[in-house]
């Protein structure tokens, strides 16, 4: 290759790149020269038969580097011009008035957790979350309801099969209760909340087969039932209004002794009598009563030097009341008609 033939292909290589002017067309281009059977190609395959390789083979890279340069400044230029194309196609209006963005809310349920739970924070209280299966032991043994007692065949528990027959998923939170006080070594005072599901066989507009519980322990010397009812009237005023009232009935519970049904006024009538009390003025909303002495002795207190109350509720039947739900059913439901709602209802 010597120089008549370097200037003739630097020449004839500009000569064609002035008239590329699509990226197809400059693709086309670099086959026609450096493809597999292109100009330069051959002449770079020919290298072997020269008889002065040095000078051959400057004289090629001349060639190779021109029309390396100038592919570059081409494709650099098209594609230059293919984005200002794009741009110039696609730009958007950015004064036309968006999309609403649709934006998550809590889940009721969730709201009123975080609720109570801030509150009882807010007065001592630790926040234990415990497993839901559970053994039969916790859930009814260790909270004074032996094999056979008739108060079991009033929650209806879901028992599990085979390897897991002593097992079931936990009927109340009270387990939760059983485990901290087993796991307190020291066996010091407790004031605890024990929020969760809870599961039962029951399925119509004001029961549920799963719904949420809390539940609360306290022990320390010397509590008595004046402890318990000035932290249930302050948790009542909290969550449902300063005018609220709380009346204890007597009541029985296994767990407890004495054991207290707990009512407040009713929220929606101010305790005036409504359909909803069924003209009572009162609502149900939760039990109560110090801990019984062989609750105590099994979570290893002693009950002659300890005593304790302990309350629990269904913190579904507050959302019910709260944000004036009518069927239970449809908490879980998963309508998104539905769960939007509360996000209107945030303080």
């Amino acid at each position: 290759m010597d120089e008549k033939v370097v200037l003739s292909l630097c020449e004839e290589i500009k000569t064609k790149f002035e008239g590329v002017d699509t990226l197809n067309k400059l693709n086309d281009l670099k086959q026609e020269y450096m493809g597999k059977k292109g100009i330069i190609t051959e002449y770079q395959n020919g290298i072997k038969d020269a008889e002065d390789k040095k000078t051959y083979g400057m004289n090629l890279n001349k060639v190779r580097n021109t029309f390396d340069e100038l592919y570059s400044a081409k494709l650099e230029e098209l594609e230059t011009l293919e984005l200002n194309k794009k741009l110039e196609s696609e730009k958007i209006d950015i004064t036309l008035p968006s999309k609403k963005v649709r934006v998550g809310s809590k889940h009721p349920m969730t709201r009123i957790q975080e609720e109570f739970e801030d509150l009882f924070v807010s007065m001592g209280y630790d926040v234990y979350d415990g497993p839901e299966i559970e053994t039969d032991e916790n859930c009814f043994q260790k909270l004074n309801l032996p094999l056979g007692h008739p108060a079991r065949d009033a929650q209806d528990t879901f028992y599990l099969e085979n390897e897991y027959e002593n097992y079931l998923l936990r009927s109340q939170t009270s387990t939760g209760q059983v485990r901290v006080m087993e796991a307190n070594e020291d066996k010091g005072p407790i004031r605890v909340v024990c929020p969760g599901k809870v599961y039962r066989r029951d399925d119509d507009a004001t029961h549920s087969h799963q719904f949420m519980q809390i539940e609360g322990l306290v022990i320390d010397e010397n509590v008595s039932m004046a402890d318990l009812k000035g932290t249930l009237e302050m948790f009542s005023k909290k969550i449902l209004g300063e005018k609220t009232n709380v009346r204890f009935r007597p009541s029985y519970f296994p767990f407890t002794e004495p054991s207290v049904e707990v009512d407040v006024t009713c929220f929606k009538c101010g305790g005036k009598g409504c359909p909803l009390c069924k003209q009572t003025g009162w609502i149900e909303v939760l039990g109560a009563g110090m801990v019984h002495p062989n609750v105590l002795r099994m979570g290893g207190y002693d009950p002659e030097k300890y005593q304790g109350f302990a309350f629990g509720t269904g913190m579904d039947r507050f959302a019910m009341f709260k944000f004036g739900i009518t069927d239970i059913r449809t908490i879980y439901g998963n309508d998104e008609r539905f769960l939007s709602q509360f996000e209107r209802k945030d303080d």
